[in-house]
């Protein structure tokens, strides 16, 4: 089976991180999110995807020029314009030749879902299509999906106000299509799936659904960013937080390194170590991913924090429940809170306090 993957966006939500870098090439946990979507993916027996491309193509083409990601033979199919997701979907999947049932993921979803078992469920109920459900508090933000006993999605309901929303679960951007749908899309065109053609489908009674309460997340937003990284590190989700990854109880309890890097017992807990990553001696680092390359100088605090890979924190600095960007550098007696994102390259001047800001500003 194959999988059309929607990665066109520009993810805003996660600017300046994003200006330079499209959002599934940024790493979690030092793997890019497009490795760690399609390695799912590669679980379930899906060995050949259509990447449905738009912002920065090059990025993915450059960083895989052989195609392959995490195992996936990926082809880019790089919309010529903006086609919403059901245009997207048609796009791609007409590029990569897609004749038979396949399966459409979100390229910022990080999830466990069942999808071979989703896949089962589609065709136990001769559906056209399928989407996969994950409960959530608040569905205000996301397409709520209600069903009647056999799984048939009775209405398909976008962003409903919270105390309107007839149920909790919500479209999890996992779909199980035939080859019919791309039927009901029109070429060349915007189409929104979840506006448009699942409405659609409902109308015809085609339309399925099954919810599952394993692990998802839509990563795009700074908090859901951090989030990622802290349930890889505190064992939400099962297994080593990264490839390579080594605990090393000799550091720090809950340590995690991956190759060679420089830091002294007791300087770090409950984190991971990138490969050449270096922290000061009298440095502290907690709860946080230290990227490879990335340096904490003496006497600088971090705490519940991603460091990108080349980040360096200068002298009696404190990054706490932030962001910084590749390469940045986050000046001496610098204070970084407040889910602040600091951009690639960005240079933080000495004594500047960041609070809940996008550096640079306006991004």
């Amino acid at each position: 089976m194959r999988a059309v993957v929607l990665v066109g966006g520009e993810g805003t939500r996660l600017r300046p991180l994003t200006l330079t870098a499209p959002k599934q090439m940024l790493p979690i946990v030092e793997q890019t999110m497009i490795e760690r979507v399609l390695g799912h993916l590669a679980s379930h027996g899906i060995d050949e995807a259509v990447l449905s491309l738009g912002y920065r193509p090059d990025a993915f083409s450059d960083a895989y020029p052989d195609g392959i990601i995490a195992g996936v033979r990926s082809t880019y199919a790089v919309e010529p314009s903006p086609l919403d997701t059901a245009g997207a979907i048609r796009f791609a999947a007409a590029y990569g030749g897609i004749d038979d049932t396949f399966v459409v993921l979100n390229g910022d979803v990080l999830t466990d879902f069942d999808i071979s078992g989703l896949v089962d469920f589609h065709r136990a109920h001769g559906a056209e299509g399928t989407i996969g459900l994950t409960p959530v508090d608040d569905p205000s933000s996301f397409g709520v999906v209600p069903t009647d006993s056999d799984g048939k999605v009775t209405a398909f309901i976008e962003k409903p106000p919270r105390d309107e929303a007839p149920t909790n679960f919500i479209n999890a951007g996992i779909y199980i299509l035939e080859p019919s749908v791309l039927g009901r899309i029109a070429p060349d065109v915007r189409v929104s799936i979840e506006r448009e053609i699942f409405p659609a489908m409902v109308a015809d009674g085609t339309l399925f659904a099954q919810g599952s309460d394993a692990y998802w997340l839509d990563t795009g937003t700074p908090d859901a960013f951090l989030r990622a990284h802290r349930d890889l590190m505190n064992g939400r989700r099962a297994g080593i937080p990264a490839p390579d990854a080594v605990a090393d109880p000799d550091l720090g309890s809950g340590v995690w390194t991956i190759g060679e890097v420089d830091a002294v017992p007791g300087s770090v807990t409950r984190s991971l170590l990138g490969r050449g990553a270096s922290v000061a001696s009298n440095a502290s680092v907690s709860d946080s991913v230290v990227g490879s390359g990335a340096v904490i100088e003496e006497g600088a605090t971090v705490k519940d924090s991603v460091l990108l890979p080349g980040a360096r924190i200068a002298a009696r600095a404190n990054v706490d429940h932030s962001i910084v960007g590749p390469g940045a550098i986050v000046g001496q007696r610098c204070v970084v809170s407040g889910v602040s994102v600091i951009g690639a390259g960005a240079v933080i001047a000495s004594g500047t306090t960041i609070d809940g800001e996008r550096y640079p500003s306006g991004a």
